[in-house]
């Protein structure tokens, strides 16, 4: 049976895919049973990102496979960029974007950078990141299936993000009207221009869906909430689908999570929504954030037997 064969089989059980009406009652039912109310469900303490113990490990898993993100506190050392990838790697990530302002190592330091090609962009200054996917720019084969942001330290004030599972999103929007699903997976739905630096592109068009299946049918999101530099397609139910997506993030849903990393705490998810507000810092309290981007998702089992 060809790989190609192979995916439309599992696309067409999915409950993600527009006609398979009674596939999806049954994941909706399953999926809001017992879903969490408030950031501090998503917590799960761990003591050392080298070697998360079976029952830690267990409940990382537990919290991704109901809501695609947790944020972790560790309570031993303060965790090291070694200490995120090691980290990642129990949890089944290990191809890393090393994208185009990532360090050597590909993970990235986030940080307000005043000069340079990262002062260039929104990340490096401690000005308030709309709602988005990570890479929502990539080519569709390099796409960011999963991330690990951790807090080395945080900002005096501010900084504070909000975290949205985009399966709830995706429920939401099927729930108001099924045809904004087709019209988000269809492959010319958004378009991101190329990128330039001095005149010279450094990165091409990319034009895709917002909402895919991957080699497996889980479900996948690539969404940037800017207005400028996103083409989005240009017709009637496309554009009231977005309104609609805009409407959510903006509203006062229980299901967009809130939460201020403290030292040492970091999101792992599914590459979900997520934003953040601007913040201040002074000189005791520069941001410094690690941020990992990887190309496979989350393992929904033990990796390690």
């Amino acid at each position: 049976m060809t790989r190609m064969v192979k995916q439309e089989q599992a696309n067409s059980m999915s409950p993600f895919e527009p006609g398979n009406t009674a596939a999806y009652a049954a994941w909706r039912a399953n999926k809001l049973d017992k879903y969490p109310v408030g950031a501090e469900g998503l917590i799960v303490e761990i003591a050392d990102p080298q070697q998360l113990s079976d029952k830690e490990l267990s409940a990382l898993q537990a919290v991704i496979n109901k809501t695609n993100v947790a944020i972790y506190r560790c309570t031993g050392k303060a965790m090291t960029k070694g200490d995120v990838r090691a980290l990642g790697r129990q949890m089944g990530l290990v191809r890393l974007d090393s994208n185009l302002c990532a360090d050597e190592d590909s993970i990235t330091s986030l940080q307000v950078m005043d000069t340079g090609r990262k002062g260039g962009y929104i990340p490096y200054t401690n000005k308030r990141l709309s709602w988005h996917t990570d890479g929502y720019y990539n080519p569709l084969d390099r796409q960011v299936r999963a991330i690990v942001m951790h807090c080395a330290n945080p900002a005096a004030s501010g900084g504070e993000n909000m975290l949205l599972d985009h399966e709830i999103l995706y429920l939401h929007l099927r729930d108001r009207n099924p045809d904004y699903i087709s019209s988000l997976m269809d492959p010319a739905c958004m378009t991101i221009p190329p990128n330039t630096e001095d005149g010279e592109e450094i990165r091409g068009e990319t034009v895709g869906p917002v909402f895919s299946l991957d080699a497996n049918a889980n479900l996948h999101m690539r969404y940037s909430a800017r207005t400028r530099n996103i083409a989005w397609h240009d017709d009637a139910t496309t554009h009231a689908a977005v309104e609609e997506i805009t409407a959510f993030l903006n509203s006062d849903s229980p299901f967009l999570f809130r939460y201020r990393l403290n030292a040492n705490e970091g999101v792992i998810s599914n590459n979900v929504l997520h934003n953040r507000t601007a913040f201040e810092e002074d000189a005791a309290h520069k941001r410094l954030l690690y941020r990992a981007r990887y190309f496979d998702r989350i393992a929904p089992t033990n990796v390690r037997d």
